[in-house]
């Protein structure tokens, strides 16, 4: 299967924040950005250039292209970036020349009422040295003979890319058809043709496929956001379209990525209002599944998206129509249970740890708030410092433990050991131990606390510590850097059996930090 010259742009940052008035936090839009970088979208729309007040990092809409720049990852593989700027709301001048890095390409936009200013406004940014995107907002609202105006307007101009807009969601197939044949006989050959849809009738998908299927003989784009976020009812979503490029254009987009960015930091977001559909039911109709399968597996509670993908793919085909739980959680178990000999792995370990005083670190928020008292602790009392799915920056440890593939895989300088569990296939460590040996002391999944501690137990140190291991709060903000965050629903019940795991673990635990697992200050009536 050979491909032709197709790309993919997301602008989830630009288009998809209309949802939260474009309040994505710098650390969340940097690592959004490098997720999509990571899964070869060969665009990323980074945000808005407006007449903005000021400089907000955690806001996607600049008045300098500069600031937009800082959200770029330093490992920018072949993704190109691009801005989006309308004629009627941004000062050309604010725009510096392009310097040959960073954002390449200025996507602009103008309403029919303003087309002509937005031509004039067109050529200035080109004449910056930007490869050009010229997007007429509402393509749908133009006769035939103004499309033909623009196009020779275009041409003129000879952008790098000139976009469909369907702005309003009112386009169908045979609209589609009489547009794109318009554009693609009049437009010059060398040009790419764009296509930007939104949800309002469900067609966009359907009409994506369409457009890529025409196999045009010049290049073409189409846009996307994750999980088609973007104002209601939202756009054509990514991983849709990534998902059938794979499978008919000869493209390789990392579906995996698009899945973590997804449960990390789009679907935290969608909950009033509500748009488009739910990953869930993406992943039952990739496989051709019962939808309840999805559900099944979502409810486990500590499986990623990216591990029910995996998890799905395994089916066997007679077993796909009619949900049957107990084939489901049979794959469950044989997913996790990547059996191993970690007898070296624990001897070494034994030999370590035993009659060492041992401190967990956990990813809560509590070890900033108490960051004065915990150094102070680390420098008193010398103990060994073992971290929990990460590695801090602001404490040195000596080990970090890791059960969770996504947090692992996310880890791009390592700076002490490392202890992983078996289900952890493809990863290589200095220390693994069998993923089973540790699971089943929680009755609601595995928890990494609970497992750490039971591998502790084990070890025979004499005494163990934790901090940060805070436990869930209703606000969703319990962890200390918010883009290590995971989506979960969890709250005071399961702070309980958490607390209750630990006690049932017959294992003294001293928290040097507020926790909602200190079954003693819970008896006591303090949570």
């Amino acid at each position: 299967m050979e491909s032709y010259d197709l790309k993919l742009l997301d602008c989830t940052l630009r288009d998809g924040g209309y949802v939260n008035d474009w309040k994505f936090e710098f650390n969340i839009a940097r690592d959004i950005i490098n997720q999509l970088t990571k899964a070869n979208i060969d665009v990323v729309e980074v945000g808005f250039l407006r007449n903005v007040e000021g400089y907000d990092p955690d806001i996607t809409v600049c008045n300098h292209i500069e600031e937009l720049n800082r959200l770029l990852p330093e490992n920018t593989g072949s993704t190109m970036y691009s801005a989006m700027a309308m004629r009627s709301n941004y000062d050309i001048n604010k725009l510096t020349h392009y310097t040959g890095s960073g954002i390449e390409m200025i996507r602009i936009t103008a309403h029919d009422y303003d087309i002509e200013d937005g031509m004039d406004f067109a050529r200035e940014v080109k004449a910056k040295g930007y490869k050009l995107s010229i997007n007429p907002i509402n393509i749908m609202g133009y006769s035939d003979a103004r499309i033909l105006w623009i196009i020779d307007q275009v041409n003129q101009i000879q952008p790098y890319q000139f976009s469909i807009v369907d702005t309003f969601g009112s386009m169908k197939r045979r609209d589609l058809d009489r547009i794109v044949s318009l554009i693609d006989n009049n437009l010059d050959r060398n040009i790419r043709v764009a296509l930007h849809l939104h949800e309002n009738m469900s067609l966009s998908c359907c009409l994506a496929q369409a457009f890529i299927d025409k196999h045009l003989n010049r290049p073409v784009s189409v846009d996307g956001s994750l999980m088609g976020m973007g104002r209601i009812p939202g756009n054509l979503p990514i991983e849709l379209i990534a998902d059938y490029c794979n499978d008919y254009t000869g493209k390789t987009y990392d579906i995996d990525y698009l899945m973590d960015a997804i449960q990390d930091y789009i679907a935290p977001l969608k909950g009033e209002p509500k748009w488009g559909y739910t990953p869930a039911y993406f992943l039952s109709a990739r496989f051709n599944l019962h939808r309840n399968y999805a559900e099944h597996y979502l409810k486990k509670g500590d499986l990623t998206i990216r591990d029910i993908n995996h998890i799905l793919a395994r089916f066997d085909n007679n077993k796909k129509t009619a949900f049957d739980a107990d084939y489901a959680d049979s794959l469950y178990i044989n997913y996790n249970n990547n059996r191993i000999d970690d007898s070296n792995s624990r001897a070494e370990l034994f030999r370590l740890l035993s009659g060492e005083k041992v401190l967990i670190i956990a990813p809560g928020s509590s070890i900033v708030s108490h960051k004065a008292e915990i150094k102070k602790f680390v420098e008193l009392e010398k103990p060994i410092v073992i971290s929990i799915n990460f590695i801090p920056e602001l404490y040195n440890v000596d080990f970090a433990f890791f059960s969770n593939n996504k947090r692992f895989s996310n880890i791009e300088y390592i700076s002490c050991k490392t202890i992983i569990t078996s289900n952890l296939a493809d990863s290589t460590a200095d220390y693994k131990i069998d993923y089973n040996s540790l699971s089943g002391a929680f009755d609601q999944g595995c928890n990494s606390f609970i497992m750490i501690l039971k591998l502790l137990k084990e070890m025979n140190p004499e005494a163990i510590y934790a901090a940060g291991a805070d436990g869930y709060t209703g606000n969703g903000k319990n962890y200390y850097k918010a883009n290590i965050r995971t989506y979960t629903k969890h709250g005071n019940k399961f702070n309980l059996a958490v607390a209750n795991a630990v006690r049932n673990l017959d294992i003294k635990v001293n928290f040097l930090t507020p926790s909602a697992y200190d079954i003693d200050r819970r008896e006591n009536n303090e949570y």
